[in-house]
């Protein structure tokens, strides 16, 4: 039985949620996402509490509870002139962050040096900062997905999504990337997302991401799918922050906006009989049936 079937769809069911990543990053990434979701696709996105920009995107939240969000916990910063850390101050968690008080650039070293007590407390005091603001996150999900950098991470993520009655996002595809073995670690009990969807340095450097995104609207699965982007905008503030990083760059992110934002683009949905869906009414149904 895939999850459209356990969310009382029928079998054939292709479900897809068009979610966007790390809104609070910047003021470029706010205001590409803001207008993702109010003319394009987009239906969620999560938000990266620690960063300077989180505070304009809960604000946005406030005053558009239409719109699903979710917490998007962050152990990593990646770029390599805007830096962030933790929420706590860094004496409280001493092992998530570097000799300048911010966060590790790679999981790998995340993994290296942090303890389980310092991780569970900073991602537990970032969900609690989005509460402080007086924000109802639909779920919980991860930047570069990190909580997946030891299985006692992942371990520690699924306990706050209990903890605080959200759904987390689950994956098979998310704990190979980041090198954990699904077998392994995904109970029969978890909530599990059917397919996740994401562009590759690869596809952005050969064929290109446009492409990609129409290919994955022809060929989404029965049950739930997630198409993960990243929209921003191409401006001097993102190319300054991902400067040196093509990877999920100022670039691609300008893309991600663009093809999500066209009207051409979301006939597809239609045209492949789409059914979209939101954490939010995920978390209604999973209140209602056995998950």
């Amino acid at each position: 039985m895939n999850l459209a079937q356990r969310l009382g769809f029928v079998k054939d069911t292709k479900l897809v949620m068009i979610h966007a990543d790390d809104a609070g990053l910047s003021h470029s990434k706010n205001r590409a996402t803001i207008q993702a979701l109010q003319f394009g696709m987009v239906n969620s996105y999560s938000m990266m509490v620690p960063c300077p920009w989180f505070y304009e995107m809960a604000a946005f939240a406030k005053n558009n509870p239409r719109y699903d969000y979710g917490v998007h916990l962050t152990l990593t910063c990646e770029w390599q002139y805007y830096k962030f850390g933790p929420m706590l101050p860094a004496t409280e968690v001493p092992s998530l962050v570097d000799e300048n008080g911010h966060f590790f650039k790679k999981r790998e070293m995340l993994a290296m040096n942090a303890t389980i007590e310092d991780v569970e407390k900073e991602l537990n005091a970032q969900i609690q900062g989005a509460l402080r603001m007086g924000l109802h996150p639909t779920h919980l999900d991860s930047h570069m997905y990190s909580v997946g950098a030891r299985h006692d991470f992942f371990e520690v993520y699924k306990k706050l999504g209990e903890k605080y009655g959200l759904p987390v996002m689950i994956n098979g595809q998310l704990l190979e990337m980041v090198g954990l073995d699904p077998e392994k670690y995904i109970q029969e009990s978890d909530f599990l997302v059917d397919q996740v969807y994401y562009g590759t340095f690869e596809r952005f450097r050969s064929a290109g991401l446009n492409d990609y995104y129409a290919e994955v609207f022809e060929n989404l699965v029965c049950g739930l799918n997630i198409i993960l982007i990243h929209p921003a905008f191409d401006d001097h503030e993102m190319k300054g922050i991902t400067v040196d990083h093509p990877n999920f760059g100022s670039a691609w992110r300008q893309i991600d906006f663009d093809f999500f934002t066209n009207e051409a683009n979301r006939s597809k949905l239609a045209a492949n009989n789409i059914q979209p869906i939101t954490w939010g009414e995920i978390g209604k149904a999973m209140k209602k049936v056995r998950l």
